[in-house]
């Protein structure tokens, strides 16, 4: 299941490709893009266990900035 997500506040280049390097390492992720300039999150995830990775995919993005969220 590929789904596209709305970031808020992230707040560098770097801190978005350390995110989509972390969500693609997920058990469960086929892919993963973090864009900067669009503020965008384009997640592609294993349809059964999506609402599980997507918990620790909001994990990973507190982790490298804790001022980001993502709009779901």
């Amino acid at each position: 299941m590929k789904k596209h997500y709305k970031m808020v506040d992230l707040d560098c280049a770097n801190c978005a490709a350390k995110m989509e390097d972390a969500i693609k390492k997920i058990d469960g992720v086929k892919d993963a893009t973090v864009s900067f300039m669009t503020q965008k999150l384009i997640l592609d995830a294993d349809d059964a266990r999506y609402d599980e990775i997507l918990k620790q995919v909001l994990k990973v993005c507190k982790k490298v900035e804790p001022d980001c969220t993502i709009q779901l």
